[in-house]
């Protein structure tokens, strides 16, 4: 009768432990959306290339802002890695981010730059396929798509993916890629 009880009591706990995410779960990315907007549109009026600047800094903060210490650990991490050079090393980073964190688009992107600088254009699209499913407004993911696709000799998509990132951040250096022409495929 004594072990009846215990496993009436044991049920409650084991349905909430299964049910439950466990504690070494990523949360949900930061809702960014209301933020973004006010940048987006402050990049859309902004009346000189500091101003826009300004506004595309603002969106970068928004975009790294990952989901807790541990995702932005790896973040750090992978850009750090990045921009010293050591592909490998922030390739590794991004990859246990977006293990970690599925949700948060910015580790598709970095994962998706650092497989561009690879000259991986194949397998950088994907990425930056997921992170704009992911973050639609996406604009750094937008133009880098662009990119991607004009190196894999899309040119006519990659611009029109330029465009588009355009028409939410017209202070974009990737604006020069639209005089490009089919033929002209190197960066």
């Amino acid at each position: 009768m004594a072990q009846s009880r215990n496993s009436l009591r044991m049920k409650p706990l084991l349905i909430f432990v299964c049910l439950a995410q466990p504690l070494w779960a990523c949360p949900a990315p930061p809702e960014i959306a209301p933020a973004m907007d006010r940048l987006i549109e402050q990049a859309q009026t902004a009346p000189s290339a500091a101003a826009g600047r300004l506004a595309s800094a603002g969106m970068w903060r928004e975009w790294t802002r990952a989901p807790d210490a541990r995702g932005q650990e790896l973040l750090d991490e992978g850009m750090a890695r990045r921009q010293a050079g050591d592909l490998r090393g922030a390739l590794i980073a991004f990859d246990t981010l977006i293990e970690y964190c599925p949700d948060y688009a910015e580790g598709w992107n970095q994962r998706a730059f650092v497989r561009f600088l690879s000259g991986d254009f194949a397998a950088a699209l994907p990425d930056l396929d997921r992170a704009l499913e992911l973050r639609p407004r996406h604009v750094a993911a937008m133009s880098g798509k662009g990119l991607t696709l004009i190196q894999l000799g899309r040119i006519a998509e990659g611009q029109d993916m330029i465009r588009a990132a355009l028409e939410l951040n017209p202070w974009l250096p990737e604006r020069r890629y639209l005089s490009l022409q089919p033929e002209a495929v190197d960066l």
